[in-house]
């Protein structure tokens, strides 16, 4: 389904005026399913989802980000038409339009360090509930704006609650540390991380799995220790 318009003329097109509101109502049918409300017809699920949000009673009331695995900033069309199962984070990105590298290094420092910590909050969520996560969400009592408690008290917990990455019968999450698709040349990238030892302590000590796609995507090159490899993928 596209996200774009295929004309370049986004102010004539209707595409901003139609397709948000199918996207939105596609994906909702989508993970009707998985919050059991696979068999509502179409004309009841918004409402029946929307309920479902509010209701202070129901300890999955969604999966949020639940099986989040990858990042990718590259141009649209590399991703068109694939189903990357909503596990993904999408950044257009063209690395042609981008002569001085800020945005790519502004992609770098922001949104993809977010999305890593995203990731690792699911990722610790799942591998150990009760020391990375917070356990029961039935139980918890809120402490501050940092963490909760398992009823009255015990140890603070800050990470994502059982019911946050299991159903009931199985795990939501796979915990996978995020791998990030960035088409750029190798050297550019490298050079904002030189610019950025944060960030660059993030993907050496092998929190994210970063990989440079060239050659309009046909080729992508991991990032090994502290330098891209030599052979492309």
């Amino acid at each position: 389904m596209p996200f774009f318009p295929e004309t370049g003329d986004t102010e004539e097109s209707p595409f901003f005026t139609r397709e948000p509101e199918l996207l939105i109502k596609n994906s909702r049918r989508e993970r009707a399913s998985s919050l059991g409300l696979g068999d509502v017809p179409e004309a009841e699920l918004d409402e029946k989802v929307f309920a479902r949000s509010r209701d202070w009673s129901q300890v999955r009331p969604e999966w949020g980000l639940a099986d989040n695995a990858a990042f990718i900033a590259a141009p649209r069309e590399r991703t068109k038409g694939l189903n990357l199962g909503g596990r993904t984070f999408l950044h257009n990105y063209n690395a042609s339009l981008d002569a001085d590298k800020s945005t790519l290094e502004l992609i770098l420092i922001a949104p993809m360090v977010v999305a890593s910590w995203i990731n690792l909050q699911y990722y610790g969520s799942t591998v150990d509930n009760r020391l990375f996560g917070s356990g029961n969400k039935v139980l918890h009592n809120v402490v501050g704006t940092f963490g909760v408690w398992q009823g009255n008290g015990g140890d603070l917990q800050p990470g994502l609650p059982l019911q946050s990455v299991h159903d009931g019968t199985r795990w939501r999450h796979e915990p996978l540390r995020l791998n990030v698709f960035i088409e750029a040349a190798r050297a550019e990238i490298a050079a904002i991380l030189v610019k950025q030892p944060d960030v660059c302590e993030l993907i050496e000590n092998d929190w994210v799995n970063l990989f440079a796609m060239e050659d309009a995507g046909k080729k992508i090159y991991r990032y090994v220790g502290n330098k891209f490899s030599e052979e492309a993928n």
